[in-house]
């Protein structure tokens, strides 16, 4: 992206705060988003790609949940996937906590996913009592204890041993946290592993993939998730039942006909592509069943409620 439009960008978030709050470049390479509005602070954690990959006047989420509802938002943002692991941020997460910053909120929630998830978690320390929401969160990236994670080789250099490092020993200051991430994928259970304790909830939730974040969004479930954390009234069983969405999402439906698929189980293939085809009239899912079916019947295998059995009938 032209520096111009860096330039233009961060200038119409200026705009955006400058009656309630503020816009402070931290380095390079982070900013800070301050809205003030409200005693419910949300906190989150974004890539500028992320925010404007659609829109490229969008706001960090976070800011545009927060005027939607009528709290107050602090929005940290970073050009690159760094981890936020940058002095300047650790400044200024030092300078809030010597002004008391997050004293004069009756709510705060943290919230990331992937490298954003880390530093939700990382940075919660500096609020006592915060609640976390850390989509697929990396523990750390330090050699000694995540060694098995090679994705990031460009981290290598990067200190997780000085401040804000290990991220789930930073959450045992906090009221409750929640970490959202797919089992099937190994390294991210690996990572959610490390997080339990007895402040956090883990929810695992298979087939959700690599990106979190974009399948709950795509779902149209994440803002309730956010809403709901912000109103105190988010637990697992509330989670579950918003989840429930997932039914409806064909994208996640494929990672499921994906993993039978691999696993070589084409009567629980079939069943799945005749519901989705029916519920979601999906042409491809209808045509795979269609196929599925004409083989199974060439095995001798009827489905039921297939037009074989009803032939036979």
């Amino acid at each position: 992206m032209a520096k111009q439009d860096d330039s233009d960008w961060q200038t119409r978030l200026e705009e955006v705060v400058e009656e309630s709050g503020y816009f402070e470049p931290l380095g390079p390479s982070h900013d800070a988003v301050f809205h003030d509005d409200g005693p419910v602070l949300l906190v989150s954690f974004e890539r500028r790609a992320v925010i404007t990959a659609e829109d490229e006047t969008a706001l960090p989420r976070g800011l545009r949940l927060a005027q939607e509802n009528g709290w107050s938002s602090l929005a940290l943002i970073c050009s690159d996937e760094s981890w936020f692991r940058d002095p300047h941020v650790f400044a200024y997460f030092d300078r809030l906590v010597d002004e008391a910053f997050f004293e004069d909120f009756d709510r705060v929630v943290f919230y990331g996913a992937g490298a954003c998830g880390y530093a939700a978690a990382a940075f919660s320390v500096a609020a006592p009592g915060a609640t976390v929401l850390a989509l697929a969160p990396q523990a750390t990236l330090d050699p000694r204890l995540a060694g098995w994670d090679d994705r990031f080789p460009e981290m290598r250099r990067t200190s997780f041993t000085d401040r804000y490092g290990f991220a789930p020993e930073m959450l045992d200051g906090v009221g409750q946290a929640f970490v959202i991430y797919d089992p099937r994928e190994r390294l991210d259970a690996m990572h959610a592993a490390l997080f339990a304790r007895p402040c956090v909830t883990l929810l695992p939730c298979p087939h959700l993939g690599q990106t979190p974040e974009g399948m709950l969004r795509d779902m149209s479930i994440l803002d309730d998730i956010l809403t709901e954390a912000c109103r105190d009234q988010f637990d697992a069983a509330r989670f579950w039942t918003l989840y429930r969405a997932r039914r409806n999402l064909p994208r996640y439906m494929r990672n499921i006909l994906a993993s039978l698929q691999d696993a070589e189980r084409p009567y629980l293939e079939a069943l799945v592509c005749r519901n989705v085809a029916e519920r979601l009239n999906g042409p491809r899912f209808r045509a795979r069943y269609q196929k599925l079916e004409a083989d199974l019947a060439e095995q001798g295998i009827t489905l039921p409620g297939s037009r074989q059995e009803m032939g036979a009938a």
